[in-house]
């Protein structure tokens, strides 16, 4: 039996346009990111890529954008997600997404939140290789010292624009 081409659709944002990437029977997002569909897609794991894709609605996904973009950050963790990764790289994932809009944490704060506190350098892997952003928010996470630290999908401004959106940045001055 055949699996069902993928459903790709895009969303213009103050970051770029916004690709993504869902299986059609679940509606689970599986790849996305401000860069071109191709991308996108090469981003997938190769038997997801086998699937293809086509042009289509994901309206969960475009409802949740627009409460993101309209001032509800948290409204991207209620989209469904699932991307290959490891155990430790899972946790980090998991925990990345109940960091609330308008806060970041640090690389170690992360890596704590995942079980794993000296494992700072490892969080900022998972980071890297998070291929869902922004459902996974990765862009809340930043450099100990308060620092924004790089971001994979458009360079720091972008991420610091994404946290000025969210009342994230500049972030606090702490004593």
């Amino acid at each position: 039996m055949t699996s069902a081409p993928l459903i790709g659709a895009s969303y213009e944002t103050p970051f770029g346009t916004l690709t993504v990437l869902a299986t059609p029977e679940d509606g689970v997002v599986r790849s996305s990111g401000f860069r071109m569909m191709r991308d996108t897609v090469a981003a997938l794991p190769a038997t997801m890529q086998g699937r293809g894709w086509e042009p289509g609605e994901l309206p969960h996904v475009a409802d949740a954008v627009t409460a993101w973009l309209d001032g509800d950050g948290d409204a991207l963790a209620s989209v469904p997600i699932v991307q290959q990764g490891g155990p430790f790289f899972q946790e980090v994932w998991e925990q990345l997404r109940t960091v609330p809009s308008g806060s970041a944490v640090s690389y170690q704060e992360l890596a704590t939140m995942a079980g794993r506190p000296r494992a700072m350098r490892a969080a900022g892997t998972a980071c890297a290789r998070n291929n869902i952003a922004p459902f996974v928010p990765c862009h809340r996470v930043v450099q100990s010292g308060g620092r924004l630290g790089s971001y994979g999908f458009g360079g720091t401004e972008v991420k610091a624009a994404m946290l000025a959106l969210e009342g994230a940045w500049p972030l606090p001055v702490r004593a």
